[in-house]
């Protein structure tokens, strides 16, 4: 049973790890049948080239945009951009004046719209709707002497005296189709009425002034819709909270348009002067904590989350210039890093040879599962999440190197120190697993956290080598359980590593010890060449393991000398 247990969880946790390989190799294979993803990892701005993008800001009533502005407007792009699955995005300030969007290759409709969609979002209460996304044809439209005249100074954003006649033709002449690609071209004043249309319900819209500024959002999420007794409806919904002026000023919207007909018990959101939803207010909010829900799929949910989480944009943008940009640093900083990569797995090598003898096999082993691990999530987070691999990512792989083999280190040094205490291999192995399994928990847990707080305050390239390194870190922890260990277990039944073959790197009497009992009746014989095997490096073996004892193993090995004297001097008395 002593060698069936270890056997077993060892062909047991290789099998895990072939199936993650087996399912990671199906997702990539369906990914390159697909055309969404290669065998080749997709490469971030530095090392590819992109787009620029020169955005010109257009702040309502013409004035320039401050300093502070700007700041805002950069946060909110770069979240924009980083939410839609692009990395390694630059996104600057030019001259006070501009911003410069810096995206790797092409970016493709979908991230090119969100980027010009980068205007004012709004809450506009509805006053009038009507189902048409066209012009109303002339002989269809309102005569003059029947167009609305207000007939009182409007009392708030729902007021249809905000309804003039000016206002109505707008409406009945608005051809929403064309309306569309203006975009953020068309600035609107805030404190006036406007008419918009909701290209995805086909509606248009007369709207009231702004009632409450996207700016006041501080939070959107998406989620299963709830019905009143918390039980889901199978639908979606879209949350939302305000903040502390937004709460205030959307509990007031509330509780005037609610007790309305329809349509003007809704409020529309606007991005960019369109519609982007219009729900009806069904209750008063007072908490500031909004649902959106109505046919939303989880897809349509979470898109209006993002735009409304980051859609709060203190300013519009327009698009001065955009154009193809070359590498930053090319091919040749690309072939540099993988050399500097080789040469340290080279190194990492000759070292684990030269101290581990062929032990240092299963770290090589160790690494290149490791390494194969890593590409896999790298070219399938490139396909799902728009991942791309910089020059300071590869650093950050290229450190993880030297960090996934110091894991191999601490295990095969405890397996040392057991063999050097006399415990025969197998018992080495498991026993020095567990004293070695915490050290490398705490140390990946140390990495991890340092990856997640770097990645969380830095910005662009750096954000690369943090995402690398946790990505490693990650990736060494599942080798090290799924591979390594299992690996010395199996090993440590063979005849080679077993019986310490000088070769193996686990000879105990190589080690600066003797090995008492192997169990089963037996003591384990002398290495014969033992002696002449020793010399300098097996006395520097044997006071490196004294050096690394703990506290206790000094103690405990005190008090052996000390028996050890004593039952030496009552031999003396007695001859």
């Amino acid at each position: 049973m002593s060698k069936t247990g270890p056997i077993r969880h060892a062909r047991k946790a290789l099998l895990w790890l072939g199936v993650i390989f087996i399912m990671l190799s199906i997702l990539m294979g369906v990914g390159i049948m697909t055309n969404n993803a290669s065998f080749a990892p997709k490469l971030a701005l530095d090392l590819e080239g992109g787009t620029q993008m020169i955005l010109a800001p257009q702040v309502s009533g013409g004035a320039p945009a401050t300093q502070e502005q700007l700041d805002q407007a950069v946060q909110i792009i770069r979240d924009r951009v980083d939410g839609s699955g692009v990395s390694e995005a630059e996104i600057t300030t030019q001259s006070g004046k501009n911003v410069v969007v810096s995206m790797p290759g092409v970016p493709d409709a979908k991230t090119r719209e969100l980027i010009k969609a980068s205007a004012n979002m709004e809450f506009r209460a509805v006053i009038e709707a009507d189902q048409r996304v066209t012009a109303v044809p002339e002989d269809q439209r309102t005569p003059a002497k029947d167009l609305p005249k207000p007939t009182a100074k409007p009392e708030n954003g729902s007021d249809p005296n905000w309804v003039d006649a000016k206002l109505q033709k707008e409406f009945e002449a608005f051809d929403c189709v064309a309306e569309i690609g203006k975009g953020a071209s068309v600035v609107h004043d805030p404190t006036k009425p406007m008419v918009a249309c909701e290209p995805s319900t086909a509606t248009t819209y007369i709207l009231g002034p702004v009632e409450v500024p996207g700016t006041d959002i501080k939070d959107a999420s998406s989620g299963p819709e709830r019905n009143s007794q918390g039980a889901p409806t199978g639908g979606w919904s879209v949350n939302l909270e305000f903040t502390g002026p937004g709460q205030a000023a959307f509990r007031t919207v509330t509780e005037r348009i609610t007790p309305l007909a329809p349509p003007r018990n809704q409020f529309a959101i606007l991005l960019d002067g369109t519609v982007i939803s219009a729900p009806r207010s069904q209750a008063i909010i007072a908490d500031g904590r909004a649902s959106i829900t109505g046919g939303f799929t989880e897809a349509s949910a979470k898109d209006l989350a993002e735009q409304l989480k980051y859609g709060a944009l203190p300013i519009s943008f327009t698009i001065q210039s955009e154009q193809q940009i070359s590498a930053t640093l090319g091919t040749d900083q690309l072939r540099m890093g993988l050399i500097s990569g080789i040469i340290g797995l080279v190194l990492v090598a000759i070292y684990s040879f030269f101290q581990y003898r062929l032990l240092g096999l299963v770290t090589m082993a160790s690494l290149i599962v490791a390494g194969v691990l890593t590409y896999q999530a790298i070219i399938l987070l490139g396909w799902a999440q728009n991942y791309r691999l910089s020059l300071a990512g590869i650093a950050g792989i290229i450190v993880a190197i030297g960090l996934t083999a110091d894991s191999f280190i601490v295990y095969f040094e405890r397996v040392r120190d057991e063999l050097r205490e006399g415990r025969a291999l197998i018992s080495a192995v498991e026993t020095g697993w567990k004293r070695a399994k915490r050290t490398i928990i705490a140390s990946k847990a140390v990495n991890l956290l340092a990856a997640f707080v770097l990645y969380m305050v830095a910005v662009g390239n750096v954000k690369g080598f943090a995402f690398t390194l946790g990505l490693t870190a990650i990736a060494d922890l599942v080798v090290v359980f799924l591979f390594t260990h299992p690996m010395l277990q199996i090993l440590a039944q063979t005849k080679f590593f077993g019986q310490g073959h000088r070769l193996s790197g686990l000879d105990p009497s190589l080690l600066g010890a003797v090995p008492l009992y192997r169990g089963a009746g037996q003591i384990r014989r002398f290495n014969q060449e033992a002696p002449e095997a020793r010399g300098k490096k097996n006395t520097a073996a044997a006071a490196e393991a004294e050096r690394r004892q703990t506290i206790a193993e000094r103690r405990q090995a005190a008090a052996k000398t000390g028996s050890t004297g004593n039952a030496d001097t009552k031999e003396s008395d007695r001859g």
